[in-house]
């Protein structure tokens, strides 16, 4: 009798770790589901408040400068992907990046929910804002204040820039930059981490990081 409960326990374990390897992944905030709805186009020039852990600064969008990039981050903004984001890569002297949502399984959605290239039209100087990306049409979600003018290096890798701050840049160089590029450059997250893991790997490993409350539109042209 002992032998057969002690299998029925057993088999019992075996079905809870198959159950828990085979569910399914979480779903993602309805809102942020489907990418390809947030597509409305910008105006032709608008602004976006950001209000952080280090104070407010307002970036002002030009949509000729890069229209594919200033329509996501446009939509993005609109509909409030950005709030309680981490400022994950902030290097001295370099930038200010951020765009990986705090939760994973938006993440998942949005990792390869990339937008065409925009030819540089700008050069990428102090304050200017572009997105991130890791090769040709790869820009989605992530992107990043320059620190100072990189123009040479960046505007020949094809980051083109889609707007610059035009309020708080004192703030902006105020973000948390001790921890540096990630692993093993510098002691900053990794990203595939943060894409797994979201703000919960982040605020147990680097709780210093800076922080957005939240990114809003404050003022948009007809």
């Amino acid at each position: 009798m002992r032998t057969v409960r002690t299998l029925g326990v057993a088999l019992t374990f075996i079905v809870a770790a198959w159950v828990g390897a085979h569910a399914a992944a979480p779903a993602p905030n309805e809102k942020f589901a489907r990418p390809e709805m947030m597509n409305q186009m910008a105006p032709e020039t608008y602004r976006a408040k950001f209000t952080t852990t280090k104070g407010d600064f307002v970036i002002e969008v030009t949509r000729a400068w890069a229209p594919n990039g200033a329509d996501r981050f446009y939509n993005l903004v609109k509909n409030g992907f950005y709030d309680d984001c981490r400022f994950f890569r902030v290097v001295y002297g370099f930038m200010a990046q951020w765009g990986i949502h705090g939760d994973p399984a938006v993440s998942a959605v949005w990792r390869n929910a990339a937008i065409p290239d925009d030819p540089v039209k700008e050069s990428n100087k102090r304050g200017y804002v572009s997105f991130a990306t890791s090769g040709p049409n790869t820009r989605t979600t992530q992107v990043f204040i320059n620190y100072a003018d990189k123009n040479f290096v960046l505007d020949a890798q094809g980051f083109a820039p889609f707007g610059q701050v035009v309020e708080g840049m004192e703030v902006v160089n105020k973000i948390f930059s001790g921890y540096g590029e990630p692993v093993p450059k510098g002691h900053g997250p990794d990203q595939d981490r943060i894409q797994k893991d979201g703000n919960a790997y982040l605020t147990k490993s680097f709780p210093k990081l800076d922080a957005i409350k939240t990114a809003t539109l404050v003022l948009a042209g007809p």
